[in-house]
């Protein structure tokens, strides 16, 4: 099936009378981010509208006080409109549980900023040279014709912001768009700090302990060198799963390795496997070889094992 249009999706929406948008498992800023964006866009123009992830876990709190989560259901209670749209998920196994609700849409929309997503839905809005989805998100509301405010806006600029690394390697066209959202009346500041720079206390503990056990692997990626850390249920212990998160930004910076990798246990021997890549290195291909996606630097996958077992089979691979 050929891509669709931000057109083509924003007439599919508009002549919607209810709507299911449904973010990817251990949701990040850009997957609820564009879900709350989209939905309060579309509750705006009196569409029915509800918006979940799978999983059960509890939102992060910077997350949960993104507006628009009066929309957020927990997905046991996700009733599943003819028109399904799934945001910021490379692959519909993303959606865990909720994939059957996508699939048993009359209409399903993919909007996604994935260089492995092949598409899954019957229209799918995919561009992987956008920095994130809700600049894709942002687009289906122009053809809306949704006139942005700060609601919207902030929505849309949490998930612009941390998708670019706080805009360390943003593309012009999301500066442009940074402007246009703070225009709206985002309050950078507090969203930044909030998104950025805000941890438990006991955040500390886990990476003083986790970037003590981190290893130099420096012959692997033909010479260009591999430095990976271990975050273990132990270590996790007390944490949102979005505070893991932080450590790939830690461990990405060390000077001699092209390629960074962390290994999370999110239940006792299920790991996640997050992966980035400074310049050279194309991780897609890597991630697909375990089973994963993504994008060129910045990509994951999910292992099951002992510690040892997962990391072991990265490094070989490499």
């Amino acid at each position: 099936m050929s891509p669709s249009s931000p057109a083509e999706i924003a007439a599919e929406l508009a002549a919607a009378k209810a709507v299911t948008i449904l973010c990817h498992v251990r949701p990040d800023a850009d997957t609820i981010g564009s879900g709350l964006a989209l939905g309060l866009a579309l509750d705006r123009l009196g569409v029915e509208v509800e918006v979940s992830y799978p999983g059960g876990e509890q939102l992060p709190a910077v997350l949960g006080r993104l507006p628009g989560s009066k929309l957020l259901v927990d997905a046991v209670d996700v009733h599943g409109h003819p028109v399904t749209v799934s945001v910021d998920a490379a692959t519909a196994d993303r959606l865990e549980a909720l994939e059957a609700s996508f699939r048993a849409a009359e209409r399903s929309i993919t909007i996604d900023h994935h260089a492995s997503n092949t598409g899954f839905g019957d229209l799918d809005f995919i561009d992987p040279h956008a920095d994130c989805t809700a600049l894709l998100v942002l687009q289906v509301l122009d053809e809306l014709h949704v006139e942005l405010d700060e609601d919207i806006a902030t929505c849309l600029y949490a998930g612009l912001t941390t998708d670019t690394g706080s805009f360390k390697w943003a593309r012009p066209e999301s500066f442009r768009v940074a402007a246009r959202l703070l225009d709206m009346g985002v309050d950078a500041r507090k969203w930044s700090r909030a998104l950025f720079d805000t941890h438990p206390f006991v955040w500390f503990t886990m990476m003083s302990e986790v970037l003590g056990s981190a290893r130099l692997e420096p012959d692997a990626c033909n010479g260009e060198g591999l430095v990976y850390a271990v975050v273990d249920q132990q270590a996790l212990a007390g944490m949102s799963w979005s505070e893991s998160e932080s450590v790939i930004d830690i461990v990405r910076t060390a000077g001699e390795a092209e390629v960074a990798a962390v290994f999370k246990e999110i239940e006792p021997g299920k790991w996640t496997v997050s992966l980035r890549s400074k310049d050279i290195v194309d991780l897609v291909p890597i991630a697909r070889a375990h089973g994963g996606g993504g994008h060129r630097q910045a990509s994951g996958y999910s292992d099951e094992g002992t510690a040892a077992e997962v990391v072991a089979r990265l490094v070989t691979s490499l």
